[in-house]
């Protein structure tokens, strides 16, 4: 199969559906790769890197469309994008099918084939195809960075000759995939992070990547995303008059708000209101990652940047990833070699556009004169459902007082039960056992409690560095070993002498080991 790649016509967009590096991978699959000339420029790709990876280019648009079996390219379609294309034709690009009705119609009169790189379901089969988590990774990404170019201070607390400075405090509404990545960005540059999103399952993710996730004390933060592909599902009002009376506490005390949250199919829900805006601190920073769904900011203007009556800026662009053009178009284009290298699973340069495919089917929105969006659900669940982790509660001062007391409490009366029994035993041995028993028994009694008060006494964070040694001093009990040797009793000496040779090992072991670790952080 001939794959072309056109240029994208949008203003301002930069990537390319195909870089040289993915070209070489698909003729690999016995595909010819053609390219429109100059698509690749913007992206850091010029024509003579295609040619030297056996790539055809070709003058125009027409000339690619006319040449091709499948075209591929970044943007959804213009409608005379579409119109060019030929009956059994395949167009794989972004599409966002429920928000083109006119451009699915078309599709359907040409007899074309349109897969939808936004509509590859979320199930892990389909990760490598995932352009939105690709593209909402950068995005998320470049968020944190274009805030911080709006900010105009330090992320990081600093502590300097001149004065202190405190970190920046940045809240993220949203864990997606674009979340996640500017949680990340923004914990490494040492700001203290805070992460709100509906779906309780992704607390711990949060979590893991060193932010704080905002809690929110309401019924309905309890379900999952599970049957929503992992994404968020629209809200109940109660629940959303909840969730804005939680972002107003934390509008004054934020400096950086980044929102990324989006329900499939529907304008992009208002989470920061323009009343939360009036409360943030003169010089603060909103970036509305979800401006091209309409925003989830009141003051957000997509594709520009405003500053508010208080001086807040609101960064509304829609072109995080192709301000990133070379790492964006690198990730897109694997994503679409790794669909068609679905699509043509014999490897033989022959589309098999299995409709039996979870993956297929769910990114296909026209083929064979047919509109087949929306899909059915995958059969496979997105994310599997997890059991919430419950914010344990900070205890006040009595609270505290009182537990410890009654630990305190119930350990004093595990020590008298068990110094009740332990006296018992050695009552009935006294009265029954033979004197020379009594002896061994004591010793060994002394042995033990003194073993283990040596090894209890050294601090739990010395354990693991000192653990050699600590094996070592633990053999302390070799002394009531040696106090045995002396027995005349045949059986005594034979174990006194077997503990004495272990606890040997033990001794000379710990220290030989301990001397070959320290050895390991010696200079040559």
């Amino acid at each position: 199969m001939k794959i072309g790649a056109l240029a994208e016509t949008f203003d301002g967009e930069n990537r390319v559906a195909m870089t040289p590096e993915s070209a070489t991978q698909l003729i690999k699959l016995g595909h010819a790769c053609l390219i429109q000339s100059g698509a690749g420029k913007r992206a850091g790709f010029s024509d003579a890197l295609y040619q030297a990876a056996g790539v055809t280019v070709l003058p125009s648009a027409t000339a690619l469309v006319e040449a091709s079996d499948v075209l591929v390219k970044v943007r959804p379609p213009e409608l005379a994008e579409v119109n060019a294309l030929k009956s059994g034709q395949t167009l794989i690009s972004f599409f966002w099918p429920a928000q083109n009705a006119e451009l699915l119609e078309a599709a359907k009169a040409r007899g074309a084939t349109v897969v939808a790189m936004d509509m590859v379901p979320r199930i892990s089969r389909a990760q490598k195809m995932d352009a939105l988590s690709s593209m909402a990774n950068i995005a998320g990404y470049r968020a944190v960075i274009e805030a911080g170019n709006n900010f105009g201070r330090f992320f990081t607390g600093q502590v300097t000759a001149a004065g202190k400075v405190p970190p920046a405090k940045v809240l993220i509404v949203g864990a997606g995939v674009a979340g996640l990545a500017a949680i990340g960005t923004s914990t490494a540059l040492g700001a203290v992070t805070l992460a709100f999103d509906v779906r309780p399952e992704v607390a711990e993710q949060i979590e893991s990547m060193g932010a704080e996730f905002v809690y929110l004390d309401f019924a309905e933060q309890q379900t999952d995303g599970a049957a929503t592909g992992g994404y968020a599902a629209p809200s109940s009002p109660e629940f959303r008059e909840a969730q804005l009376k939680k972002f107003r506490e934390l509008a004054p005390q934020v400096d950086i708000v980044i929102t990324t949250a989006l329900i499939p199919g529907r304008p992009a829900p208002k989470l920061w209101l323009a009343d939360m805006v009036a409360m943030m601190k003169p010089g603060s920073v909103i970036v509305d990652l979800a401006a091209e769904r309409g925003g989830n900011c009141d003051l957000t203007v997509p594709d520009k940047k405003i500053v508010s009556e208080n001086g807040v800026t609101v960064v509304g662009y829609t072109d995080f990833p192709s301000r990133m053009a070379a790492q964006a178009s690198t990730l897109y284009s694997n994503n679409i070699r790794h669909m068609l290298a679905d699509l043509t699973p014999a490897k033989d340069g022959v589309i098999n556009h299995n409709m039996e495919d979870d993956v297929i089917r769910g990114a296909t929105v026209a083929h064979a004169g047919a509109i087949t969006y929306p899909p059915p659900p995958p059969k496979i669940a997105a994310i599997a459902a997890q059991k919430p982790k419950e914010k344990t509660r900070e205890l006040t001062i009595e609270e505290r007082r009182a537990k410890e007391t009654a630990e305190f409490k119930a350990q004093t009366r595990n020590q008298l039960a068990l110094l009740g029994i332990g006296g018992g035993l050695i009552l009935l041995a006294g009265l029954y056992a033979p004197a020379s028993f009594m002896s061994h028994f004591i010793v060994f009694v002394l042995a033990c409690y003194v073993g283990f008060q040596v090894i209890w006494n050294v601090s739990h964070s010395l354990h693991t560095p000192l653990m050699a040694v600590t094996n070592a001093i633990s053999s302390i009990i070799i002394l009531g070993a040696l106090m045995q040797i002396g027995s005349g009793n045949w059986l005594v000496v034979g174990l006194a002498a077997l503990s004495v040779f272990m606890a040997g090992i033990n001794i000379f072991g710990g220290f030989m080991v301990t001397r070959r670790m320290l050895a390991m952080f010696q200079k040559s």
